[in-house]
């Protein structure tokens, strides 16, 4: 029961705190002129959302760390030991992921253009932030050189391969989260259902690490939604995306199990895979395309679909795949560690 009280305290706590400081933040930034600047080859209708003030994510991360600082002491104050150690080290890499963002998201303020950091200075800085996230959970013993296959339950050894695919893995997703951040409450209400299901997953295998962070993230999207959601008076920018993008990975490392966020996020997935294939087709072709737009939910914004209905179809889809990912854990990877 109490660890019950415990869980609801953090998730009620983070969902309030997000939602007060994105409050508080919209004006400040608004005085800041830190609004949203928006690329002509975007969709038409979303030049009415420029100015809307960006780096948003400020207000969620603001809140995660306050809490974080409260809740790590009063959690061994109640005999929740297990899986600090875990808990701080995926944390400090969300918060370097977050840090990244916002340099890009401030550089494009200085330049005066919706382009900050070139593509392979993002990336540099990514690859630092994976590869120092990996070094820490390798000597620390939380990995090994194998990798759990979801639904097939084994574990395979992939040798010095492993440190390859995980760096495309730690990199990836919170690009892939970033994507996803092109409409009006889409990364925070996909990025609160992958959570939720971290949460579970913790919840079920007494995972208290996980469990603490997962709430966190949920209620951090969940109160940034009230502000977010469409038409939204605040984006979280590459600041908050590149946040959760590295929280969500790094929840699927506290389980265990690094390819499964490849299944629960399979709409973070969607929008990379869809630019991948416009990209290349593109080239191969010289001009065509196979999408009206892409990431994918600007193809279908351009069939019509409004935001909302977007946010709602690609929810649902989060919430099926979820279910999905939950069957494919197996009993092996079911404690976090």
């Amino acid at each position: 029961m109490t660890q019950q009280i415990f869980y609801i305290g953090i998730l009620v706590a983070s969902t309030v705190l997000t939602a007060l400081s994105a409050k508080w933040l919209i004006p400040k930034l608004r005085s800041m002129k830190l609004g949203q600047k928006i690329l002509d080859i975007g969709p038409r209708w979303h030049k009415s959302k420029e100015g809307t003030p960006t780096m948003g994510g400020l207000s969620f991360i603001f809140a995660i760390s306050l809490i974080m600082a409260v809740a790590i002491p009063l959690r061994r104050m109640l005999g929740m030991y297990e899986h600090t150690l875990v808990l701080i080290i995926v944390y400090l890499f969300a918060m370097v992921n977050g840090i990244i963002g916002m340099i890009d998201d401030y550089s494009k303020f200085s330049k005066g253009k919706n382009q900050g950091l070139s593509a392979w200075q993002k990336y540099l800085l990514q690859l630092i932030a994976a590869g120092g996230f990996l070094f820490t959970i390798s000597t620390l013993g939380y990995t090994t050189t194998e990798i759990y296959l979801p639904f097939v339950s084994i574990n395979l050894q992939f040798g010095a391969l492993y440190y390859i695919i995980i760096l495309l893995l730690l990199t990836g997703v919170p690009n892939s989260v970033n994507l996803t951040d092109g409409i009006d409450g889409l990364a925070a209400s996909v990025t609160m259902i992958v959570a939720a299901f971290f949460a579970v997953v913790g919840l079920l295998s007494g995972g208290s690490g996980v469990t603490m962070f997962a709430l966190l993230i949920a209620g951090a999207c969940l109160g940034f939604l009230c502000y977010n959601f469409h038409p939204a008076r605040i984006f979280m920018g590459d600041t908050g995306s590149l946040f959760l993008g590295g929280a969500v990975v790094g929840m699927a490392f506290m389980i265990d199990n690094p390819l499964i966020i490849v299944v629960v996020g399979i709409i973070y997935m969607f929008e990379t895979i869809s630019v991948m294939m416009q990209v290349s087709y593109f080239k191969l072709t010289g001009g065509k395309r196979i999408f009206k737009m892409t990431p994918i939910h600007h193809h279908f914004e351009k069939s019509g679909w409004s935001e909302v209905k977007i946010v709602v179809v690609f929810g649902i889809i989060t919430i099926i795949a979820a279910v999905i990912a939950y069957f494919g854990l197996g009993e092996s990877t079911m404690l976090t560690r």
